[in-house]
């Protein structure tokens, strides 16, 4: 697999490289695709979540209704 990157990551990439903290282009990207599956995992928690307390919150509301006579 071929990847093009642009001047401003080649630079990112170049200047962790001389930092001495990684050995490779692959250590960084092999990093880098860990941290975007954490990020992917983590985001589909969170709109789990979300989604969880909306749908309590709106049956909240319904029962609400349903107690001062309001029609859903």
């Amino acid at each position: 697999m071929s990847i093009s990157l642009t001047p401003d990551q080649e630079r990112f990439v170049q200047t962790k490289l001389q930092g001495g903290k990684y050995g490779s282009v692959e250590e960084i990207l092999e990093i880098a695709l860990r941290w975007l599956d954490e990020y992917n995992r983590c985001k589909a928690e969170w709109v789990e979540d979300v989604q969880v307390k909306l749908d309590a919150a709106i049956e909240g509301m319904v029962q609400h209704w349903q107690i001062f006579g309001r029609k859903n």
